[in-house]
């Protein structure tokens, strides 16, 4: 645009010579020089490269264009003013922690759960821009949609989604529901504006001191609730094992007292003195009764 406003401006010099003046003799160049820049600039005013990832929301003397330029060379009234917007994936972070977030300091969420308890909230928003609704973004909103749309919605559907949950239950078993909540409460709000919400992540759930210290207690107790079940079970174990174990020597005992008898007795006592007497060995051999009394052995060395 600006080459072209320098060509006009040359051709008038051109055509405003007099013939008298400094520049009449050069009328005739002047006038073609200003024509061919004028040229020059409406060819390339004409000719907009979008970036990728973007697309060209086309703007001629004030008012917004419905068609949209996409990635690449486009050609275009060279009279238009076009605005790149980002169609890419984008987050917007609401964090307590200095410098996480899109603004200096605390900016977390603070809400009010069921049970009237205080929670601090930290949360992430994954969101686009419907390329086909660029244009009316732009024209309702402009570029600066994040404080606009973005986090004034995003923070009125936490708070009140939070307000159906217990503070308890949105820190442990309904956190995914309030999630959940959350997304379906904003997502047509988004649509509405031109954005499409791709994910809602809530990083932190920090509960008031009280509700926390009570939840530690109560984990410390299931813990060791789980700890003296495991000790008790292991003794058991050990008790029904030495219970099998003597149930088993027990058996054992039984079983050898009923398989010997005296005569059994006999015999095996008559087989260790015949090997004794067949010993090479001096010694003096004193045989007990006849109801198997144990034999003496007396070396005679």
């Amino acid at each position: 645009m600006t080459i072209i406003i320098l060509g006009l401006i040359v051709i008038l010099i051109g055509a405003f010579s007099g013939r008298n003046s400094p520049l009449g003799r050069f009328k005739s160049l002047i006038i073609l020089a200003g024509v061919l820049v004028t040229i020059v600039g409406a060819l390339t005013a004409s000719l907009r490269q979008i970036n990728a990832g973007h697309v060209g929301v086309q703007v001629l003397f004030g008012q917004v264009q419905e068609g949209i330029l996409y990635e690449g060379l486009n050609l275009v009234n060279p009279l238009v003013d076009v605005k790149e917007i980002s169609i890419q994936t984008q987050n917007y972070t609401m964090s307590g922690t200095a410098n996480e977030g899109e603004r200096q300091g605390d900016d977390a969420i603070r809400v009010l759960s069921k049970d009237g308890l205080e929670v601090i909230i930290d949360l992430t928003v994954l969101y686009r821009v419907i390329a086909t609704d660029a244009p009316r973004l732009y024209r309702e909103v402009g570029l600066n949609y994040q404080d606009k749309i973005i986090r004034p919605i995003t923070r009125t559907g936490i708070r009140e989604s939070a307000s159906y949950f217990d503070a308890i239950a949105l820190f442990a078993e309904k956190r995914e529901d309030f999630e959940s909540r959350i997304k379906e409460k904003i997502t047509e709000d988004f649509r509405k504006r031109g954005l499409l919400l791709e994910q809602l992540l809530v990083r932190n759930i920090a509960l008031p001191a009280s509700v926390k210290e009570s939840i530690e207690r109560k984990i410390t107790a299931i813990q060791d609730a789980q700890r003296m079940e495991f000790v008790l079970q292991k003794e058991r174990q050990e008790a029904e094992r030495k219970r099998v174990e003597a149930q088993g020597t027990a058996d054992a005992q039984r079983i050898v007292n009923m398989g010997l008898s005296d005569k059994i007795l006999q015999f095996e006592m008559i087989k260790v003195q015949k090997e004794l007497v067949n010993s090479p060995n001096s010694k003096i051999i004193i045989l007990g009764n006849s109801k198997g009394g144990v034999p003496f052995i007396i070396d005679s060395k």
